[in-house]
């Protein structure tokens, strides 16, 4: 929905409401809630920001996810501080005023880089109608006269529907558009019977069912006329004429749809058996294998599958682990916290660095690439980071001065950070347009041992990128291999559909055997995987200049 009015021509922002009594989503498990977002300014969030971001192309910040916990800490605050006068504190006005202003104020953020004020604000009330924690943000929406939007799943039935359009008349909201989650388009019968029992007209119940691209779904809201509603409903003028962003969305979603060649990446991690917990890395490796028009498949591999002792316990699972990883075209290890299955990803990236597999290293996984190297090739036996191994000899990553070890939340190094390339000769540099620096998000504790660094590049092992102050190591590149990239960033956070993160895009160039050719024409891909303005053509520009990197030509 956001992307589509954004399609419209208006400057649109989003709020999540997580109903919660955290403060963040920094301390969740990736095994119960997802992965963790990060944000430019450090903000730990929802995941459903990252899709905000992806789809919108925007820059959001910690503000833009509000929780329950977040709004008493602010009230608490105020109260502390005598800003209430020695009134009695209550949910019914203070706590809902608090909400009202808090969106207020972060509706009027600007998010995009040409810094215009949002002309619509898009807010997600997580939970659902009736949730006990989320009472005093519908009855701030209710005073507020804002809107959520109830959807529904599942069978074409229209009583839980119903039901739930009922429940949210009762707390006093009515809504302007009942947006239907189901499998197959609604039957007709089925949008008039819930256009009749939930009072609205038909043209205010919009299906949204199951596509074969995401992409399809802003397509999906065009052709049922949502814009048209919006323009009158919010008053507001919109572009009617054919909009340049709904093509490339179209050819997006038609190039998915057509896709021949395929590409298999083998993500080696703790948390495979629940995607979410990776929801960004899959975008980012989405992203780029769209843009080469490779079908993408991931093959998820638990870490501790790959060690000697499930070989014992487990054998079958043991070999089919590494059937997956030996048959991948690339290795991604991406990051993560704890020893669990560490050293499955150290005989993982093993295998990478002498198959000469392409292989990127993200966070943690560029820190265990360390590890590796100083085991097997520098000979240092007992190599290790301190998070696992406090009593090392050789402490190859380290803690952070900074990092509060008593403390579990907002204790990392968070957010945007400048990473200065220190060589022109760098694979990576020449993904980004040959930048002399790059901002990228942060989220870690622990960092590679500076003072170990010229033992590393000695042997090839070269640290290309540090941080402004030369301290932090933050890009390994290792010499005479296809692709072998660590980056101490997570450069998932910032990758957009049309716009490819540079290391994933590396990474899947060289597992579909593309990165020499790329890099000899000087990072330019050939015409057919570019994006044109022509709304179903399959001869595409030969400029992409959505994707901020240099333009593309023929091969």
């Amino acid at each position: 929905m956001m992307k589509y009015i954004l399609s419209c021509g208006l400057h649109v922002t989003a709020i999540k409401i997580d109903p919660y009594i955290n403060i963040d989503a920094g301390t969740f498990s990736p095994y119960e809630h997802g992965e963790v977002f990060v944000l430019d300014d450090g903000g730990e969030v929802d995941l459903d920001l990252g899709n905000y971001e992806r789809f919108l192309d925007i820059r959001l910040t910690k503000d833009n996810n509000l929780t329950t916990g977040k709004i008493y800490q602010s009230v608490i605050n105020k109260e502390r501080r005598g800003d209430y006068l020695g009134k009695t504190v209550q949910v019914v006005p203070h706590i809902t005023d608090a909400i009202q202003e808090w969106v207020v104020k972060q509706a009027k953020v600007p998010v995009e880089d040409d810094g215009v004020e949002p002309e619509v604000c898009v807010i997600e009330l997580g939970g659902t109608v009736g949730d006990i924690e989320s009472m005093p943000f519908i009855e701030a929406f209710r005073q507020f006269h804002l809107i959520p939007q109830p959807s529904t799943t599942g069978e074409q039935k229209t009583k839980p529907t119903q039901n739930t359009v009922r429940e949210l008349r009762g707390l006093g909201l009515s809504p302007d558009l009942i947006m239907c989650r189901c499998a197959t388009a609604l039957e007709n019968s089925v949008k008039e019977k819930i256009s009749m029992f939930c009072h609205v007209e038909p043209e205010q119940v919009i299906c949204v069912h199951d596509v074969s691209s995401i992409y399809k779904v802003p397509l999906l809201l065009e052709q049922q006329g949502v814009c048209g509603f919006l323009t009158r409903r919010l008053n507001m003028p919109m572009e009617t004429r054919p909009r340049r962003m709904l093509t490339k969305w179209k050819e997006m979603s038609d190039r998915s749809d057509r896709l021949l060649e395929h590409c298999s990446i083998a993500l080696v991690g703790k948390y495979t058996k629940f995607s979410d917990s990776y929801a960004s890395v899959i975008k980012a490796l989405e992203h780029s294998a769209l843009a080469i028009s490779h079908k993408l498949e991931v093959k998820y591999i638990d870490s501790a599958n790959l060690e000697l002792s499930t070989l014992q316990e487990e054998p079958v699972k043991y070999h089919e682990a590494w059937q997956k990883l030996c048959s991948a075209d690339g290795i991604l290890v991406p990051g993560g916290f704890g020893v669990r299955g560490t050293e499955g990803k150290i005989h993982a990236i093993n295998w990478a660095r002498k198959q000469k597999k392409p292989f990127l290293g993200v966070c943690l996984g560029m820190q265990l690439a360390v590890c590796e190297f100083a085991r097997n090739t520098l000979g240092w036996a007992d190599a290790n980071s301190t998070e696992f191994d406090p009593d090392t000899k050789h402490p190859v990553v380290i803690d952070m001065p900074e990092h509060n070890p008593g403390q579990m939340g907002g204790t990392m190094r968070l957010g945007k950070r400048r990473t200065i390339f220190m060589t022109n000769n760098s694979v990576l540099r020449k993904l980004y347009g040959d930048a002399e620096y790059v901002d990228e998000r942060h989220r870690h504790r622990f960092e590679v041992n500076p003072e170990l660094k010229s033992h590393f590049e000695e042997k090839g092992f070269r640290f290309v990128g540090q941080d402004v102050e030369g301290e932090r190591m933050e890009v390994i590149e290792l010499d005479d291999h296809p692709y072998f990239v660590g980056v101490q960033y997570h450069p998932e956070f910032t990758s957009r559909p049309i716009k490819p993160s540079p290391p994933y895009l590396g990474l899947l160039l060289a597992a579909a055997g593309k990165l020499p050719g790329y890099l000899v024409k000087g990072c330019r891909l050939s015409p057919r995987d570019t994006y044109s303005d022509r709304s179903g053509s399959s001869s595409p520009d030969s400029e992409i200049s959505e994707l901020k990197m240099p333009s593309l030509s023929n091969e």
